[in-house]
């Protein structure tokens, strides 16, 4: 055992020590004290059986909605202010979101890399980050679990689920609007009615839509960036014909049209000098000035709409529940991805079309005297096709030849080519279509055994069985990326020394009669300048030094590529894994439970869906052989492996009539974990050998007098790569990974009360701190790390005609923050950041009928 767990656990081991006391207390408590709790009693699902959050010996977050709507939660980002393990971070386009629990999460970035955390809305996973950010009516409440849970969930998360709970119909007429408006010109508004069509069918229809001008002003295009323009629409039917059976359909439709993502300069690198001196502009060094420029806007249009129906029915012994949904998620994207107002890359688009059809069926017992059963069966299917693109643009070519000397002229002239029109034109660039389609099954369960009354013993289990299929079509027309500036080099290198050798025994080199006269009458000299000639070009032209076309290496920003499947990859994947959980669970009192538990979960193999994928170092030889080489092919990763992740973790949950307390000591582990980092042109997706985080998560509530609930929590991780040998930065084995805080805080206080006018009100006030931590892999670097400090607030009055009105801030003390730094692109030495979100504020005026 690491001796962080010996620690923690020994503090744990006191804490259940502390509350062994309380049992001679609770005892003599009158039953009745049970309804004079000012606790509120949680209630949890996705366990796949309702129970009480104290209950559950599951290291799990649930936000309810009350905390929901008085801390303005519309969407998973908002989330992670009151559930502290949770981090939620946009990137270059808003598709591009990534979810990480207690550190691990991926599935940015790449279409192909399906996320570590996963994220099910009323029982329907969500595959990809685009199809689950959109704003969200009538939540009922969000459970965030943390660990593997493959064993509850057929579709396998190896780092934790974030599960989402809408309000079904109601059998009672009622409805509400919502209407807020803020700074930036936010305009917002919502609404749902639900109520009953007949004795046995219920309806409910919602919808939103989300406005919001830019934060980030591009002076390069006189536009206001990172903005929101976003709107849906669900609808539900309830079909309750008897006691025993109910069915729930879904339909829902949400659009996302915005400009963003806007990246500021972090630092500015010696290619700096080349755009201004091209007449482009970046505000150098302050990516919090909210000023960028660019020479186009950053769009992105997501659409995203579904099916679902679930079936619950009671067998008598067990509850038989089905979950039929097919989705569709199409989002696309276009950026200046140089975020510059200089013309380097035109165009950077992203169009990709997910299709997914999932059923899972599960049959849980309803309640035995020795033990609780479930099992279930789960299939996925889904198809993933992507069209991309990435050009140059006007500016490109006098870019390189500023920081080259005029190197492409030099290049097409010694090639004899036309001079000034052949490289670095505009359009040039890459032209991509990628397809993958995934087939997986599995099957799961779980046995709780009562051995005492007190005592419950956990045996879970998944098997996954799953497929891929992928393949990729590259056209590039950047004929510069594909010169072998070795080979080129080594010709140049031969001339020069044969021209010199021959100018040493006096025969000028420049006339080919005197050349051939000396050949003729002294063969053996002749062919002794031509070998040593060559010898030369042989053992210096891969030296920088003496080959001076290895410098425009740097210029070939677009990588060489081989399609696939082709007659050495077959573009093919097969994984397959058992899973299981072993947990052992034991109330001290009837307020105090400790449990143990061991957990294993799996991810399938993740396709490279981009330019930057790469023939495996094996497959080269064949590749070679079958005559599929090109020049300057580099070898790297098609995919990434399975993940196999495994947590160990002890815990504690313990609840009075105004104080509970929930604790766990963790240590987890991803071997394989699927690393998909940003090289500076594009993502390099390979496995990290073993990541694991050590940690322990608390968090207390305490109402001390009534209408008044504090909540602190804390997450303390350690989190390493303990074997990462071919990360892009080489080898980081021992490191932290980039963009995981060794310490997440959150502290909360909400005081409901009545005015002396008589109408009830609230107050409420959060902050979220997170340690500093590095953001790239330069883990040295001061202008690449974060630490947050986020305070917001909010307060409200409900009216006897039940109208609310409420005032909020977000972020009030406007803290500033990286979200995330990455090198810039063709920009050698420049890096570029996302900023935070300033301060937001608002009113919001609510009426329930």
């Amino acid at each position: 055992m690491k001796p962080q767990i010996k620690l923690l656990a020994l503090s744990a081991s006191v804490l259940v020590l502390g509350g062994l006391t309380a049992p001679s207390i609770a005892a003599q408590e009158d039953e009745s004290a049970e309804d004079n709790r000012r606790l509120q009693t949680v209630t949890v699902t996705s366990t796949k059986r309702e129970a009480t959050l104290q209950d559950i010996p599951v290291a799990v977050s649930v936000v309810d909605n009350t905390t929901i709507d008085q801390a303005e939660i519309l969407d998973l980002a908002d989330l992670q202010a009151v559930v502290p393990s949770l981090r939620v971070d946009q990137f270059q386009s808003a598709a591009q979101t990534a979810f990480r629990i207690r550190g691990f999460g991926n599935g940015d970035n790449n279409a192909g890399v399906e996320p570590s955390v996963g994220v099910f809305i009323d029982g329907v996973y969500r595959s990809r980050s685009a199809a689950a950010i959109a704003d969200l009516p009538n939540l009922e409440r969000v459970e965030v679990l943390r660990g593997p849970q493959s064993t509850l969930f057929g579709k396998n998360a190896s780092a934790g689920v974030i599960s989402i709970i809408t309000q079904e119909p109601q059998f009672e007429q009622q409805g509400s609007i919502e209407a807020s408006m803020g700074n930036y010109d936010l305009f917002r508004v919502a609404g749902n009615i639900t109520g009953p069509i007949t004795d046995t069918i219920a309806y409910s229809l919602s919808g939103n839509m989300n406005q919001r001008d830019g934060y980030v002003e591009d002076l390069g295009i006189n536009q206001n960036v990172n903005e929101r323009n976003r709107w849906g629409l669900r609808g539900q039917l309830l079909f309750t014909p008897n006691d025993d059976l109910k069915v729930r359909l879904i339909a829902d439709y949400d659009q996302i049209d915005e400009l963003c993502c806007a990246a500021g300069n972090v630092t500015n690198g010696p290619t700096g000098a080349a755009i201004f001196g091209l007449g482009g502009a970046i505000d150098p060094e302050d990516p919090f000035s909210y000023q960028v420029y660019s020479n186009f806007a950053p769009t992105n249009d997501i659409a995203n709409w579904g099916v679902s129906g679930q079936v619950d029915y009671d067998l008598g012994f067990a509850e038989l529940t089905s979950i039929t949904a097919y989705r569709v998620s199409d989002f696309a994207s276009n950026s200046d991805a140089d975020f510059t107002s200089a013309d380097l890359i035109g165009r950077f688009s992203n169009n990709t079309e997910i299709e997914t059809i999932t059923q899972e069926v599960r049959l849980a017992s309803t309640g035995g005297e020795r033990y609780d059963w479930m099992v279930g069966g789960y299939y996925f299917d889904e198809t993933v096709d992507i069209d991309s693109t990435i050009t140059y643009g006007q500016d490109l070519r006098g870019y390189a030849d500023f920081l080259s000397g005029g190197g492409y002229g030099q290049v097409e002239a010694l090639l004899g080519l036309p001079v000034g029109t052949t490289f670095g034109q505009a359009g040039q660039g890459m032209f991509e279509t990628y397809s993958q389609d995934n087939n997986a099954w599995s099957v799961f369960g779980t046995v709780d055994a009562y051995v005492t009354d007190r005592l419950t013993l956990t045996v879970g289990f998944n098997y996954t069985d799953d497929q891929k299929d992928a393949a990729a079509n590259v056209v590039s027309t950047d004929t510069f990326s594909a010169l072998d500036f070795v080979s080129i080099g080594n010709n140049v290198l031969f001339q020069t020394a044969f021209a010199q050798t021959l100018a040493g025994v006096g025969v000028n080199p420049q006339d080919p009669a005197a050349v051939a006269a000396f050949a003729g009458a002294f063969p053996t000299q002749f062919a002794q300048i031509q070998a040593g000639a060559q010898a030369f070009a042989d053992a210096n032209d891969s030296n920088p030094a003496v080959n001076p076309l290895l410098g425009l290496q740097a210029l070939q920003f677009f990588p060489q590529f081989v399609n696939y499947p082709n007659a050495v990859e077959n573009g093919s994947t097969a994984d397959d894994a058992f899973t299981y959980t072993l947990r052992a669970a034991y109330d001290l009192t009837d307020d105090i439970n400790v449990y143990a538990s061991y957990a294993t979960g799996f991810k399938a193999s993740s396709w490279n869906l981009s330019r930057d994928s790469r023939p495996f170092a094996s497959d080269l030889s064949g590749l070679t052989s079958a005559g599929l080489i090109v020049p300057n092919l580099t070898t790297g990763t098609r995919y990434a492996g399975p993940e196999d992740s495994t947590v160990f973790e002890i815990g504690l949950k313990a609840q009075f009539d105004n104080v509970a307390v929930n604790l766990a000591i963790f240590d987890q582990e991803i071997e394989g974990f699927q690393s998909n980092s940003f090289t500076g042109t594009g993502f390099a997706l390979t496995n990290a050998g073993v990541q694991s985080t050590t940690g322990l998560e608390v968090d207390v509530t305490w109402t001390p007098i009534d209408g008044l609930r504090l909540v602190a929590a804390g997450t303390f991780l350690d989190p390493v790569y303990d074997e990462f040998v071919n990360s892009p930065a080489g080898d980081v084995s021992g490191e932290a990974p980039a963009g995981i805080s060794d310490t997440y805080l959150s502290f909360s206080g909400t005081y409901d009360f009545t005015l002396p006018t008589g109408q009830d009100a609230y107050v409420r006030a959060d902050y979220q701190y997170e340690s500093e931590t590095h953001l790239d892999w330069d883990v040295n670097d001061p202008r690449q790390q974060r630490d947050v400090n986020v305070f917001n607030a909010a307060a409200g009055i409900n009216f006897e005609n039940d109208l609310r009105v409420s005032v909020w801030g977000r972020n009030i003390f406007d803290d500033e923050y990286l979200i995330e730094t990455f090198p810039s692109v063709a920009q050698a030495g420049s890096v570029s950041g996302y900023p935070n979100q300033p301060a937001t504020y608002g009113v919001t005026v609510t009426k329930r009928f």
